[in-house]
This record gives structure tokens, C-alpha cells and sequence, in this order.
């Protein structure tokens, strides 16, 4: 059992992870398209980025092996020969079982040690590549614009010599009403040696600068100097383009919930919590304190509550504001809508402010939650797909496949509506994780519970009686019950008819 399985799951977890790591390139890939990295920084990030895409691709990878390879048995009849022998379904799947209980194990460690190092390291690595410069590449016939503060456009190009023919250069760095306009019969492209700098050298042509700005700042008259020409046979331009790769300091995402572990992962949320409930009780007797009973107190002043309610007690509003004139109670009005107002934007602004700490809270409480929802998530789908092969006793790449994507898709949604959910705080956290684990959980129980006692739950022979056995009831009982009701429900309107005429 061990050889057959394990062999399968090791090519079904390649192809798992070949698929994932496409998708996930998919994402990425105008980061890493037209940026001229190395092979080095190419090679890091696709290892990266099969190290992140193994949460979803090992639960899939059990379940397409385990239904295969009980598949492949019941196919083959072996699965009848042992049961026949009277080898129950549980010793059969009990060796699968303890290595699905390590793997499962395993699993947890991944995530809770290797994983958040391999994030930090692929999102240094992608904001790294954001960052970098694309590689030029300027090209024939219409304006190129990856140079920051700057439009060429260049007629033709000699791909042998590189020489460019027609070159017209937009400088738009200082601003547009400072914009320069360089033509050029023809030009080249150099680049320092520290790859630093660009250098256009440019040959037999006028420049334009439009002077408006400068000739105002510098005179602070309103005289206007429309633009200034200069003409040369041959001029260089030095133009800052960065064409290193430098990577980001890793530290940048050390606070964050996806570098850290079960025990970092605690502690944050523990001090982030005390900090967000000082917060509250703070403006909570703030808010008492100054705004709730409509007079301004002083921050060193301690409010005596017994002394107001007292006082509030004895306070009679109605008729004070019955007593007054009539633009007096207008005045009054208006003075209390908009003290109103002033407390409703201040209760917002505090929870704006608090809305920041429940928000990190949330994100280091889903992680914490996605560490142990990845290992139960495996067998979860062992369960389900070990006992599934015993009963639609088909091997191979066929219908296992199908029946291995139509239910790690459902599981995918119901993980992805469960995960969106907490993180909207409309769900507690953990009822939006383990979303998932509580729907997939008596699902692989039933099937496990009908593949042990030899259910024929997907032979279409056993579903074909089932069917019969309803339209013998439709028939017989319910179609009869049907007509009874009709004729007695038809004789009382009539009854009702004929004693309203």
C-alpha cells in the first residue's frame, strides 16, 4: 500500500506544484518580464515560489493520490480479494493512515518554519523586482516611455550598429511647462560603466526649452521669454537610469503576519491587543469625560461620577427648554445638531483609529489559524479520496482527475469565501478558517462510512432502482393522494357556491 501510494503522490505533487507555480508566475509575470535579471535572481524566485505554492498543492496531491490508488485496487478487483479475505477497508487504508498522520505533521512544521521564511524572502524579492528598471529597449516608430521623466521617439533603428535615425526626445522631469524638446538627425545609446547613468549622444540637431517658469522665478517679473533655442552638430545627455538590480533589506517585512511563526504570532497579537483595548478605554473616558454630558472638562480634572448623576438627576431639560423664546430654542438646537455632529466625527475617528489595530489583529490571527487548517486540510482529503477510489473503483488519470478538481475547487471557494469573510470582520476568524474543514469533514466521514460497509453509492445500477422505487411511490401513493385532495377541495367550492347563491 505504502509503494503504491507513495509512488503516485509523488508525481501527483509534481504536477500539483507545476500547475500552482503557473498560476503564480501568471500573477507575477510583468514583474519579471523585460527587467533583465540574472539567471541567479530568476532561479531564487521559482524556488521561492514552489516553497510558497506547497499549501495547496499537497492536500490536492493526497487526494488525487489516495483516490488512484484505491481506485487503481478496485479496479483490479485486489480490494474485493481483501475484503474477501476479511480485511476490513480500515486495515487496508491503516498503513496510509500513519503516513498520512506524518505528513500531516509535517505539514504543520512547513508552515510554521519553513514557509514564513521562504515569504519573507519572495516578497523582498518581488518588491526588489517592482523596483528595478526594464530593460532598454527603445523602439522604432512610436514614443518609449520607460525612462522616468522622459518620451523618445525614434524613426528608425539599425538593430547591427545600433544607430538611431529621426530621434525626438520629450524631457518632461522638471515638469511640463519646463519641458525640453530635442531633435535629432541621428543619435546612439551608451551606458556608463557603473550602469548608473544613460548616455544619448546626439548628432546635428535644436533643442527647445520653454523658459516661461524659470524667466518668472528668476526675474518675478511677469516679462515672458517664450523658449530658447540651440542648435549643434553634436551633444550628450546624461540621463539617471539605474540599471542594477538592488534587492530591499528584508527587514521591511519582519513585522508582518506572514514571516512569523506560532509562537511571534502569539505574542503580537497578545501585545497588539493590550495596546488596542488602553486605546479604547482612553477615548472611552475621553468621550465621557468631555463630550457625553455636554460640557468641556478639563484633562487633569477627574469626573465625579456620583456628583453628576446627582446633578443629572435633578436637571430638568423639558422645561428649561419649554421656557425659552422661540429664536432661543432655535439657537439651542442648532448648538446641540452641531455638538452632535462634533461627537459623531470624533466616535469616527477613533474607530478609524482603532479599525488599524483590530485590522493587524485580524491578519495575525488568520495566519495563526491557516498554520493548523493546512495539516487537518490533508487529511481531511485523504478521507475523502481514499475511500471515494474504493467506491468508484476507477484508476488512472481519468476519473480520478475529474473527480479530484471538481472537489478541490469546492473546497478552494468555500476556503476563499470563509477566508474573505474574517478578514471583512464579518465572520470571527475562526469560523471563516476552518469554513472549509467543518463542510469537507462529514463529507469524508459519510463516504468513509459508506465505502466500509460496501454502499453502491456511484453505481448507476443501485441509482437506477432508486428511481424506479420513487415513481413506484409517485404512482401508487402520492399521485392518488393528489386526486383525493382535488376532488374534496373541488366539492367544498362548489358546496361554497352554491350557499352564496
Amino acid at each position: 500500500m505504502l509503494k503504491n501510494f507513495l509512488g503516485l503522490f509523488l508525481i501527483t505533487f509534481m504536477i500539483c506544484i507545476f500547475i500552482l507555480l503557473m498560476q503564480f508566475l501568471w500573477m507575477h509575470v510583468k514583474d519579471l518580464v523585460g527587467k533583465g535579471v540574472e539567471i541567479q535572481v530568476l532561479a531564487e524566485f521559482f524556488f521561492y515560489s514552489v516553497v510558497t505554492v506547497v499549501p495547496l498543492g499537497l492536500p490536492l496531491a493526497i487526494l488525487l493520490a489516495s483516490l488512484m490508488t484505491f481506485g487503481n485496487l478496485g479496479e483490479k478487483s485486489e480490494l474485493t480479494a481483501m475484503k474477501a479475505a476479511g480485511v476490513s477497508l480500515f486495515r487496508i487504508m491503516q498503513p496510509l493512515i500513519i503516513a498520512i498522520s506524518f505528513v500531516s505533521v509535517g505539514a504543520f512544521f512547513f508552515s510554521n518554519y519553513v514557509l514564513p521564511a521562504s515569504q519573507v524572502k519572495l516578497w523582498t524579492l518581488i518588491f526588489s523586482l517592482r523596483q528595478k528598471s526594464p530593460e532598454l529597449d527603445i523602439p522604432a516608430g512610436e514614443f518609449y516611455d520607460g525612462i522616468g521623466g522622459y518620451n523618445i521617439y525614434v524613426r528608425h533603428k539599425d538593430p547591427k550598429s545600433g544607430r538611431l535615425e529621426d530621434v525626438m526626445i520629450y524631457d518632461l522631469s522638471k515638469g511640463f511647462k519646463d519641458a525640453t524638446v530635442t531633435v535629432a538627425d541621428s543619435g546612439r545609446v551608451y551606458f556608463t560603466d557603473d550602469k548608473k547613468f544613460l548616455l544619448l549622444v546626439l548628432y546635428d540637431g535644436e533643442s527647445f526649452e520653454n523658459l516661461n517658469q524659470k524667466q518668472q522665478r528668476a526675474t518675478k517679473t511677469k516679462e515672458r521669454v517664450p523658449y530658447r533655442r540651440e542648435s549643434f552638430t553634436r551633444k550628450q545627455m546624461l540621463i539617471d537610469f539605474d540599471t542594477e538590480f538592488n534587492r530591499y533589506d528584508e527587514s521591511i517585512l519582519r513585522d508582518q503576519h506572514v514571516s512569523k511563526d506560532v509562537s511571534e504570532l502569539l505574542q503580537s497579537i497578545d501585545s497588539m491587543n493590550v495596546v488596542a483595548h488602553t486605546r479604547s478605554r482612553e477615548q472611552s473616558a475621553e468621550m465621557v469625560a468631555n463630550k457625553y454630558f455636554g460640557r468641556e472638562r478639563k484633562q487633569d480634572r477627574k469626573l465625579d461620577d456620583v456628583a453628576v448623576e446627582s446633578e443629572v438627576r435633578g436637571f430638568d431639560s423639558d422645561s428649561v427648554f419649554a421656557a425659552l423664546p422661540p429664536h432661543e430654542q432655535r439657537r439651542v438646537l442648532n448648538t446641540a445638531l452641531e455638538k452632535a455632529k462634533s461627537m459623531k466625527d470624533a466616535i469616527e475617528y477613533n474607530g478609524l483609529l482603532l479599525d488599524d489595530s483590530q485590522r493587524y489583529i485580524r491578519k495575525h490571527e488568520m495566519e495563526l489559524h491557516r498554520k493548523f487548517t493546512l495539516a487537518f486540510a490533508c487529511l481531511i482529503f485523504f478521507f475523502i479520496g481514499a475511500p471515494l477510489g474504493a467506491i468508484i473503483r476507477k484508476g488512472g488519470l481519468g476519473a480520478p482527475v475529474v473527480i479530484s478538481v471538481v472537489m478541490f475547487v469546492i473546497y478552494y471557494i468555500i476556503d476563499n469565501t470563509g477566508y474573505k469573510m474574517a478578514r471583512e470582520d464579518i465572520w470571527p476568524v475562526w469560523a471563516g478558517l476552518w469554513l472549509s474543514s467543518a463542510v469537507l469533514l462529514p463529507i469524508g466521514i459519510f463516504l468513509t462510512y459508506k465505502a466500509a460497509t460496501d454502499s453502491a453509492l456511484l453505481n448507476p445500477e443501485a441509482w437506477l432502482k432508486v428511481w424506479e422505487k420513487i415513481k413506484l411511490w409517485v404512482t401508487s401513493v402520492l399521485m392518488p393522494a393528489l386526486v383525493s385532495l382535488r376532488s374534496r377541495f373541488s366539492a367544498r367550492i362548489l358546496s361554497h357556491i352554491r350557499h352564496r347563491q
